[in-house]
């Protein structure tokens, strides 16, 4: 951070010399080393017990009240607290335990990866080198969570007792999966088990709300949402001695045959599903995409099959529905001569922004942290970071104004995360405010005497 920053006075409440204790009071060894220890816990989709369990004894020994809650014994959201002694604002950070993984069903992994992709020391490894950090889960997302708790930590550490209360959370779930078919019931639940159920169950009541998760330091108050579409098309299965096999693929009686111009229709139709659904608004700008993201049809061990289906994942933008996408899928295939099948969405979760006006405090509060640090008001975050799901969503959702706020997403330094740590608490101090006064005026409450009935 430039000496130059320090000169003059930031507003909100937030003075240089803040600025400088905060700072002052962030352990840039001990960020490292917590973001590499959190990081190196193997913790993909339903798969985030070890990891759950190192942030609830991390918030334990700091002093932060941890809560675990959830909906199965192995995938518990950590809900820890900093602050609440007055009258301000609540601030909740969220966080995601859950990393994108390579599949560990062995069979699964086997028809979806190519050898050399598994073996990728990414997945479940991460380091330090040439001054930044490798391995997916620094990035997604304990980099984020560790700055998140750090920052908790360095205003406790340098003397600032919140007003309101910061919230600390960290979720399983995020990344997903989603019950789909033989893979369905609550073992392959995604966001819902996630900060959906930490929402209802964790003791929590923010104002406002900040997935700590990479942006390149932007910020955006609206995200995409998702859906897959099953598409079955229906045909025969003929005992091939009696097959009588057609010149032409479309005249084909099997439903494997009826794959090649249905896919060509609905790539067709994925050219302009992001034109035609882009949503451009103040809080950034959401560009939804579609793509076929699995086809199956029948098994190798069977003499053949009626049913071929094709999956379509598609992102639905703050302003779209599922029933839409619907439509439009049914009347790409009503205009293919001759196909049979049924369409059916197999899982949704719609996108959602905040008001633009109830998120203005929390932006300003962004704002000024980053003018503190980096010397220039926030800008708005690139188009990727509001066009996925992230979980302020789920705020958003609640109608708790929320957004999405975070250090450089690919290739990290320790600088980034240094960075970041500083500008959450800076942003945890301008909106959740500071105690100042006596014992009664901190805590909230009447100190009495020996009987205050008397």
């Amino acid at each position: 951070m430039a000496d130059g920053l320090l000169d003059s006075a930031l507003g909100a409440g937030v003075s240089p010399e803040d600025v400088k204790a905060i700072a002052d009071a962030i352990d840039m060894d001990e960020l490292t080393k917590l973001i590499l220890d959190l990081a190196n816990i193997y913790s993909p989709s339903t798969g985030e017990a070890e990891a759950s369990a190192f942030v609830h004894d991390w918030m334990d020994r700091e002093g932060f009240r941890p809560l675990s809650v959830g909906a199965v014994p192995h995938r518990q959201n950590v809900i820890g607290t900093y602050g609440g002694n007055g009258p301000g604002k609540n601030l909740l950070f969220t966080a995601h335990l859950d990393t994108e993984s390579e599949p560990a069903d062995p069979v699964i992994r086997a028809k979806t990866r190519r050898p050399e992709s598994v073996a990728n020391r990414e997945w479940k490894e991460c380091w330090l080198e040439d001054g930044k950090f490798y391995g997916y889960a620094v990035a997604n997302d304990r980099g984020p969570m560790s700055c998140m708790l750090m920052a908790a930590k360095a205003l406790k550490k340098a003397g600032y007792e919140l007003a309101g209360r910061m919230y600390l959370t960290a979720c399983p779930g995020e990344c997903g999966p989603e019950p789909i078919e033989e893979h369905g019931g609550i073992d392959n639940m995604g966001k819902e088990i996630g900060a959906h159920y930490m929402f209802h169950h964790g003791g929590v009541a923010p104002d406002f709300a900040i997935a700590a998760e990479g942006t390149d330091f932007g910020v955006t108050w609206l995200g995409c949402g998702g859906a897959m579409f099953r598409i079955r098309l229906y045909g025969q299965s003929i005992f091939r001695p009696l097959l009588k096999a057609p010149k032409a693929t479309a005249d084909h009686p099997s439903s494997i045959y009826k794959l090649g111009p249905v896919i060509e229709a609905l790539h067709a139709w994925s050219l302009d599903y992001e034109t035609s659904n882009a949503y451009h608004a103040k809080g950034g700008s959401s560009l939804p995409k579609a793509t076929i993201s699995c086809v199956q049809a029948g098994f190798p061990h069977s003499g053949g099959t009626e049913v071929a289906a094709i999956y379509i994942s598609c992102d639905l933008s703050p302003k779209q529905k599922a029933a839409q996408v619907l439509h439009e899928l049914e009347a790409v295939m009503r205009a293919l001569p001759g196909i049979e099948f049924d369409i059916e969405p197999v899982n949704v979760s719609h996108g959602y922004e905040a008001d633009d006006t109830e998120v203005t405090p929390l932006v300003a509060g962004v704002d000024v942290a980053v003018q503190a640090v980096l010397d220039h008001p926030v800008e708005i975050a690139k188009p990727v970071y509001s066009s996925m799901w992230r979980d302020h969503n789920v705020f958003n959702m609640h109608r708790v104004p929320a957004i999405t706020f975070g250090p450089v997403r690919w290739r990290p330094t320790p600088e980034d995360f240094f960075k970041c740590t500083l500008m959450y608490a800076l942003t945890a101090l301008t909106i959740c405010g500071r105690m100042d006064g006596e014992v009664e005026k901190r805590t909230g409450r009447t100190v009495y005497g020996d009987n205050p009935f008397d």
